[in-house]
């Protein structure tokens, strides 16, 4: 699939360190058995998507090395966990752990979420995840930035009534660039009543290894909660 017309690549790079013969055996047999193509009649339905039969399903936008999205997955076996994440690494360490614990409710998608969330249907999503996007630090690279009015309007579209997006980052003025985006688009409500609400992730929110590594470097990570109208 290609990206929408003028829209620009959200992340960096795809590939890292050469696979493993392991790692490569996983890319080439197991991927293909939990990938999803992001076809529109395959997205029809996506809780079809899950051979165990899930009640709902969530979505993780960037999934990282895939400690949120495994655990959550874990937590919630009637549940099914669509995480998009276009660099190699990250995918084939979900596909290790998949292999190992037999996870019969995650779904993977290798490339730009944004492509697969157009092909989605209305309020099909119960909770989104987007925990720590690239910030882009540089002001002319802002434009890159994932978390924009273009984005929420797409997960809005996607998420029913009362639907749940969280977003965490380590960057302040991301923070700000996050919720003024949220404001100006104007379909969702953010959650917090007081500064306990976004220093602290909550039980059901775990650790992934890029906050540990910013909490290690001194940087104040955010957690963010909102409610779709």
């Amino acid at each position: 699939m290609t990206a929408g017309a003028g829209e620009l690549r959200s992340f960096g790079r795809r590939r890292g360190r050469a696979l493993s013969a392991r790692q490569a055996g996983l890319w080439r047999d197991l991927l293909p058995r939990v990938a999803v193509a992001g076809a529109a009649a395959e997205l029809a339905n996506p809780r079809q998507l899950f051979s165990s039969g899930v009640d709902e399903v969530w979505l993780e936008i960037g999934f990282g090395g895939g400690e949120h999205l495994l655990w959550q997955a874990e937590q919630h076996p009637k549940v099914g966990l669509l995480g998009c994440e276009p660099f190699q690494d990250g995918v084939v360490k979900v596909l290790a752990a998949i292999a190992e614990r037999r996870s019969g409710n995650i779904r993977l998608y290798a490339d730009d979420a944004r492509d697969l969330m157009r092909q989605l249907p209305a309020a099909s999503i119960g909770r989104a995840f987007v925990l720590f996007p690239d910030p882009w630090p540089k002001r002319r690279h802002w434009k890159r930035r994932l978390v924009s009015e273009a984005t929420l309007a797409e997960l809005a579209r996607v998420m029913p009534p009362a639907g749940e997006l969280r977003i965490a980052t380590d960057i302040a003025d991301y923070a700000e660039w996050i919720l003024l985006a949220v404001r100006r688009q104007g379909s969702f409500r953010w959650t917090a009543g007081a500064a306990v609400d976004w220093r602290e992730r909550g039980s059901d929110w775990p650790q992934t290894r890029y906050e540990a590594k910013a909490l290690r470097a001194g940087r104040r990570c955010t957690y963010m909660r909102f409610r779709r109208h």
